[in-house]
């Protein structure tokens, strides 16, 4: 069962890319359509993908030391060494299809991490969120105003760092080095 276990690995950690791919897509368009408000929440769930993704790494390079021991390779060989190394048969192919859909998820994310962090840093946190109120909800002219402003203010550009610092941990150096053998992002 080692290659179809590999297999399964495979295909759940590409399903977990396209979620992280999806979750930064949905942050780009509300950073562009100016819901700032949103960011601390984008940010949580794309930094909950990356967590899984963390396991589902960690289960891929289990699957794949059975597999390299079972066809004879080092346990830590590259997908395209276990795809040179598979035996007569489908699994090779497979494997080709894994590597070409992995390789392209990449690419995807690459550019959306690139265009995510550019956006974030471009972000003036003093923006007021669409709905035309401080993020934090006050709207006043009070005593108390001037206060609860910098507290919005202090907590968007948090909110705004944050999001970048998660946004530049959405590369996936161990996965490219997986696939190719050598840091491609």
């Amino acid at each position: 069962m080692g290659a179809s276990d590999l297999s399964a690995a495979l295909w759940q950690e590409r399903r977990e890319l396209e979620l992280l791919l999806f979750k930064l897509e949905t942050q780009r368009l509300h950073i562009q359509a100016g819901n700032l408000q949103w960011l601390s929440f984008t940010a949580s769930e794309v930094e909950n993908v990356l967590d899984r993704l963390r396991f589902e790494a960690l289960a891929r390079s289990v699957e794949s030391a059975a597999v390299a021991a079972e066809w004879g390779l080092p346990a830590q060989a590259t997908l395209v060494e276990l795809i040179a190394g598979a035996p007569a048969g489908s699994w090779a192919e497979i494997l080709m299809e894994h590597l070409a859909g992995l390789r392209a998820l990449l690419r995807q994310l690459s550019a959306a991490a690139r265009t995510g962090e550019q956006l974030l840093r471009n972000l003036n946190p003093n923006q007021p969120a669409s709905s035309g109120a401080s993020p934090g909800g006050t709207a006043g002219t009070g005593p108390g105003t001037d206060t609860a402003k910098i507290l919005d203010e202090l907590t968007m550009a948090a909110n705004i760092e944050r999001a970048r610092v998660i946004t530049q941990r959405t590369t996936q150096p161990l996965l490219a080095q997986y696939l190719d053998g050598e840091q491609s992002q």
